[in-house]
Parts: C-alpha cells; sequence; structure tokens
C-alpha cells in the first residue's frame, strides 16, 4: 500500500513505446517520496486503457487526460493527485495543462511549454491566477554543475559577461528517419504538431534556457537562420540565432540535429572579462574556468569547496543537493531527479497553503516557457526576412 506521505503522480501521455515517460518515472521513483499511480496514456481511449494494464506496475488508467483530471474531485482528498507530468507531443502540451491549472492540480510539463506564444501567455495567466506550482521539464537545469556555474556567474566571478555562446547539436536527423518508421522523427517534422520550429523548438529552447539560467539575462533582440539541410522537410533541422543580451553583451544560441557524429552535446561558454567558463552535459560531472595567464580551473563535483581563491563561499543548499561522491557519475535520471525534487517542495507547500516560489531558480517556471515561445517565433519572424533584427517581445 502507498505510504500517505509519498506524492501521487500522474502522466498524461508516454504510451506506445514513447521514450521520454520512463526517464520521467525513474526520475519521479528516485527519492521514494513520490510515484506515478495512474495515466492518460494515449489518445486512443480503447489503446490508452490497455497500455495502462501492461504498464510494468500497477497504476490506474483512464481513457483521456480528461477523464483523469475530472475524476479528481470524486476521490477522496488522500487519493487524488498531487501533480500531473506532460509528456505528449508539442502540440498537446496546452489544454492538459491548462485543464490541471483550472483545476487546481500542479503541473510538470515537458517544453516546449506550448505551439505558439498566444497559448503560452494564457497558460501563464492561468497559472498565475490559480497560484499552483508549474515547471517546464529543461532537465539539463537539474544537474550540479549547471548549479555551480549559475552560482559562478552570479557572483561575478567572471566579470561582466561580454559573449556566451550556448549550443546543443545532434545528428539523429542528419538522414530521414521520418521516412523509415521513426515516429519520433516523424511528428517532429509536421507543424501541426510540432509547431513553428522544430530543431528550435526541441533542443534549440534547451541552449536559450541554458543561458538565461547560467547567466540570468536576457535576449533583447536576434538575428536568425532557420534553415533545412536535409532535403525534403517542412521545418528546420538547422536553427542559428545570433543576439544582443540584457547587458549588451552579445551570444549565439544555435541548435543542429543534422551533425554527424553528434549525439546530445549541450554546452555553454560564457566569456567574461575576468574569466571564461565552460559547461558540457556530455561532461557534467565538472566546471572549467579559464583566467588570463593563469592555470585552468576544473571543478568536480563531489570536490568543490568554496573559499579556495577563486570561489566564494558555497550556498548551502548548493552543498546538500550533492547526491553522490566524487567519481560516482551523477546523469541525466539524476539530473531530471532534481528537478521533480525541487519541484515536489513547492507541491507539498502548495497543498499545506503554505508559501511557495516556483521562481526559476530550481526549474523553469511557467514564465521560462513563456519566454522560450516568444523566442522562438522571434527566430522564425527574423528568418523569413533574411535575418533582419527582431525585437524579442515577451
Amino acid at each position: 500500500m502507498l505510504s500517505p506521505n509519498v506524492l501521487k503522480v500522474g502522466l498524461i501521455g508516454g504510451g506506445g513505446g514513447a521514450f521520454f515517460a520512463h526517464p520521467h518515472q525513474k526520475a519521479i521513483h528516485l527519492d521514494g517520496t513520490r510515484r506515478v499511480v495512474s495515466a492518460a496514456l494515449r489518445t486512443n481511449p480503447k489503446q490508452a486503457l490497455i497500455d495502462a494494464q501492461n504498464w510494468n506496475y500497477p497504476i490506474k488508467g483512464y481513457d483521456s487526460y480528461d477523464s483523469m483530471i475530472d475524476d479528481q474531485v470524486n476521490l477522496k482528498p488522500s487519493e487524488r493527485l498531487d501533480y500531473i507530468v506532460v509528456v505528449t507531443p508539442n502540440h498537446a502540451h496546452y489544454k492538459p495543462s491548462l485543464k490541471a491549472v483550472e483545476a487546481g492540480i500542479p503541473v510538470f510539463c515537458e517544453k516546449p511549454l506550448t505551439i505558439n506564444l498566444d497559448q503560452a501567455k494564457l497558460l501563464e495567466d492561468s497559472v498565475l491566477r490559480n497560484k499552483v506550482p508549474f515547471a517546464v521539464a529543461h532537465t539539463y537545469l537539474g544537474h550540479w554543475s549547471t548549479r555551480l556555474a549559475r552560482h559562478i556567474v552570479h557572483e561575478g566571478l567572471l566579470g561582466d559577461i561580454r559573449w556566451v555562446d550556448s549550443a546543443y547539436i545532434q545528428g539523429w536527423l542528419a538522414e530521414h528517419p521520418e521516412e523509415n518508421g521513426s515516429q519520433q522523427a516523424k511528428w517532429r517534422m509536421d507543424p501541426a504538431l510540432s509547431g513553428v520550429s522544430n530543431c528550435g523548438g526541441d533542443i534549440g529552447t534547451h541552449a536559450l534556457m541554458q543561458l538565461r539560467y547560467v547567466t540570468g539575462l536576457e535576449i533583447k533582440q536576434l538575428s536568425a537562420r532557420l534553415e533545412v539541410l536535409v532535403s525534403g522537410r517542412s521545418l528546420d533541422d538547422h536553427f542559428t540565432t545570433y543576439c544582443e543580451l540584457s547587458n549588451g553583451a552579445k551570444a549565439l544560441v544555435r541548435a543542429s540535429q543534422i551533425a554527424i557524429g553528434h549525439k546530445n552535446n549541450l554546452s555553454i561558454e560564457i566569456n567574461g572579462s575576468k574569466a571564461s567558463l565552460v559547461w558540457r552535459q556530455e561532461e557534467s560531472e565538472c566546471v572549467k574556468i579559464m583566467r588570463p595567464s593563469q592555470p585552468d580551473l576544473i571543478y568536480w563535483r563531489g570536490e568543490v569547496e568554496g573559499n579556495d581563491g577563486f570561489l566564494s563561499e558555497l550556498p548551502v543548499e548548493l552543498s546538500l543537493s550533492n547526491t553522490l561522491p566524487s567519481g560516482h557519475s551523477e546523469g541525466f535520471h539524476d539530473a531530471l531527479a532534481r528537478l521533480h525534487r525541487d519541484f515536489e517542495k513547492d507541491v507539498r507547500a502548495y497543498k499545506s497553503n503554505d508559501h511557495f516560489t516556483s521562481d526559476g531558480s530550481c526549474y523553469a517556471n511557467v514564465h521560462d516557457g513563456r519566454i522560450g515561445m516568444a523566442f522562438l517565433e522571434a527566430a522564425v519572424t527574423s528568418s523569413k526576412n533574411d535575418g533582419a533584427w527582431t525585437v524579442l517581445n515577451s
């Protein structure tokens, strides 16, 4: 029997062998304080129930997200869902998220938030009006080293930020997997399902979020090129934006899915007036600092102490969020679990009618999701106008 202290989580989407439901499930279960207990896994009602019956442990299946959310009022308070995770394709993020928020249920939604800016604004308005915790699943913010990088920048240890290169490079669309039965590739190339941009929406938003989270800077205007480098596609597979930041610095926010040999290469380099910082997702155990006429510094997770001549005092919450000794590598599931762990704190505060922040300091929130959609729409507008400078109206 499920302990009353364990948060009950519902899944929307994730059936039919979809990839991302299972990393979420593992991340949710990692601490033993959260558990997936019910799901609406498919758009086809009959298949949704069949997939729930075939789940790898018993869950309560629903034939639709409407049924799952509407059923909550019929349950005892102790049996109701504490939050919902939306893992559908992009076009199906908005309606279930909005319905859950309007019902007072916290939401952890996959990115991008919606498929257009108008939907994002309406969803953000509802979250603020209903005062419900809301997270957007930018997984890489959960890496401990990402948070160390944020601390270093926010403490001013790099000096004035002058230039940022934030990139997400993959190679899985270098050929035509959408023509060879890959459903993951097929829906991403359909504007009705993916939105205005494939590459930008799918991974460019991660590069944007890494820049905004680590530096604390915003994009004022951009010049963009959205390109199709593998012929026959309706949406971009190569995405490049040159940006002016809120402090006057310049940046590249770029992504590609046609770079053969690259797997999941998210990276950020930040050049300041005193030092530079490099972080790479595929080497996520460390942060590299480069200084003029001095040896480079490499800070490994699990071996970082403050007041070493470069670092200031580490925040207590950063020290406490380290889960494994050095040399025992964390990974993707650990990063996602850290986001669910932080979201859990806000959900429990919400359930107890206590103050919660959902302020973007630990996980991307609905505001971050809206900024992501504003960024994509500005990039599309700029690209259609031969890269003309376009203000990001967020």
